[in-house]
């Protein structure tokens, strides 16, 4: 039997793979899709880039609340890792270089991006994380080992969403931070649960960065 998110599509924008200069792995948040998420990546107007998507099953990637004990969200959780890790392998498989993959997500989809970077640490080109954080009740330290080797971590959230707690952002970049990433944090007052043009602007200096690594 397969795991969920196991057969569900992986969409594409931007120019091939093999052509890329940089890739973008972008991650959809709960209740959307992959052509939601590559239509803001494509905000970023970065040329030579390759973005791709894979789509969650049903929409979500896991049930609860990314705050939840992380048994409440299995096996959903370690299926959507897992999935994120096949992607990434076969991003590398096709050429691209480490240091210029960038992991990208909004809201449930940042938690996984978040949660992917820092629990296989290694020299991305970034980690960009729109309205997100590590997952689980607590942040289980011993879960994250290696180095970052100073990728760029992006993480913008508002100040009073209702969904991500401010605090489990603050602690989500100390933890890259403790991981050798360069984190850089911005809090929107009264921002809502959304993407703002200034975080558009700061991914998209990550994202040009790893097309110059």
């Amino acid at each position: 039997m397969s795991k969920p998110h196991d057969v569900t599509p992986t969409s594409t924008a931007g120019v091939d793979v093999e052509d890329a200069e940089a890739a973008v792995l972008c991650l959809h948040g709960r209740g959307s899709t992959a052509a939601a998420i590559l239509d803001l990546a494509e905000r970023l107007r970065q040329d030579e880039v390759a973005y791709v998507a894979p789509q969650a099953e049903d929409r979500e990637w896991y049930p609860q609340s990314f705050l939840a004990p992380r048994e409440e969200n299995e096996p959903y959780l370690s299926a959507a890792l897992d999935r994120v890790d096949v992607e990434v392998e076969n991003l590398l498989d096709r050429g691209v270089d480490v240091g210029s993959l960038v992991l990208l997500g909004f809201s449930q989809g940042a938690c996984l991006a978040s949660e992917y970077g820092a629990s296989h640490a290694r020299s991305y080109g970034g980690v960009v994380a729109f309205s997100g954080g590590l997952i689980g009740e607590e942040i289980e330290g011993e879960r994250y080992r290696g180095s970052l080797e100073g990728a760029p971590a992006f993480f913008g959230c508002s100040d009073r969403d209702r969904h991500i707690p401010w605090q489990r952002v603050e602690e989500s970049a100390d933890v890259y931070r403790e991981l050798d990433a360069e984190v850089e944090v911005r809090k929107y007052e009264d921002m809502g649960h959304t993407v703002v043009d200034d975080e558009i602007r700061r991914a998209s200096d990550v994202v040009e960065a790893a097309r110059n690594r």
